[in-house]
């Protein structure tokens, strides 16, 4: 049973206790601020962002990630039908690995099959549910520790991830990952909050998005890459122009060029824009957060299919299983580093 009625533990303006885990270690919640009034929420469990609250007109704030006013439901979360991962850091390997299986140098390795015959988003337990470690904080920035054991969910290598969050005065909310191992592995993070620049109580089927892509990866029928590349121009899922957020989309989009754009958000409601930058070669666009009727979102929000859109950077998902995918091999005594910037304004 998890604890209840911690209002007696807030510490400070910026810290507060969020809940106690099963087994009895307590998770902080801390908030960021810029200069404008943007507020960013972040626990510890999942280094799970909570809340982000932008500022739209007179003084009012709206907040565009879906998110749990509690720790219980965060966990339960993961029992759903399709756990939606609310704002949580996935990992080791974001998306599918086909068979649960790759090779390094020759040398074969099989991870836990947590999904069906396959693996995805780190596996049974992963970085979401990890207790991170507060390293440093301050007003503005957090950085969050995990040290994942050598074996765990099977990947070699003993990994130690360091995330930071920093929320900038010019409205943006920068995310870096490194992370060093201690033996030849593969790595795959991703942030996966989900947002709605509408507010995170409604659907974003009125928000506009862009895709700076011209191809996706072609999947099979369990959406595990074929290796093959499918040229968006003219389909369903070409977003080089904005239009409106689909009603269904899982897909991976190859990006024309790291460190550049890859995608937008916008808001006709608020007149609230989000411009979304990485160095990775791909994102991942999907809509959902539903949670199926079986657990209330914050602020008594009812999250369906339709509750907000995730923007998933990453590598590509199996791509230690083609040989023409970037490669998602760290080796020993290199750094992993993972950057990218979601950026608002008002239009």
């Amino acid at each position: 049973m998890l604890k209840k009625h911690f209002s007696q533990f807030i510490r400070a303006n910026n810290k507060k206790s969020f809940g106690f885990s099963p087994n009895g270690q307590e998770v902080i919640c801390h908030t960021l601020k810029n200069k404008n009034g943007v507020e960013l929420d972040v626990i510890n469990y999942g280094a799970t962002i909570t809340s982000l609250k932008i500022p739209v007109e007179n003084g009012k704030k709206i907040d565009v990630v879906l998110g749990f006013d509690s720790l219980e439901n965060y966990i339960h979360s993961f029992n759903l039908p399709n756990a939606p991962y609310l704002g949580a850091i996935v990992g080791r390997f974001a998306g599918r690995i086909n068979n649960a299986k790759f090779a390094i140098d020759g040398s074969e390795f099989e991870l836990s099959k947590n999904h069906g015959l396959h693996h995805i988003h780190g596996g049974f337990e992963g970085f979401s549910k990890a207790l991170w470690e507060v390293k440093t904080v301050t007003s503005n920035a957090i950085v969050l520790e995990y040290i994942s054991r050598e074996n765990e969910e099977k990947f070699p290598g003993k990994l130690t991830t360091q995330i930071t969050y920093t929320v900038t005065d010019d409205n943006e909310f920068k995310v870096e990952m490194i992370a060093k191992t201690t033996e030849d592995t593969i790595i795959n993070l991703t942030q996966h909050s989900y947002f709605n620049l509408d507010g995170h109580s409604e659907t974003i089927m009125n928000q506009n998005l862009f895709v700076n892509s011209a191809k996706t990866l072609e999947t099979n029928i369990e959406n595990i890459p074929t290796g093959n590349f499918s040229e968006i121009a003219n389909s369903p899922f070409d977003f080089n122009l904005p239009k409106k957020c689909p009603a269904k989309i899982d897909n991976t989009f190859v990006l024309n060029q790291e460190n550049e754009l890859a995608a937008t958000l916008f808001s006709i409601k608020n007149k609230l824009k989000m411009s979304v930058f990485t160095n990775q070669p791909a994102v991942h666009i999907y809509v959902g957060g539903n949670c199926f009727n079986q657990i209330i979102g914050k602020e008594n929000a009812n999250y369906n299919s339709l509750s907000g859109i995730c923007f998933e950077t990453q590598n590509f998902p199996d791509s230690p299983n083609h040989e023409h995918f970037p490669s998602a091999v760290l080796k020993k005594g290199e750094t992993y580093l993972h950057t990218t910037t979601f950026k608002f304004e008002k239009i």
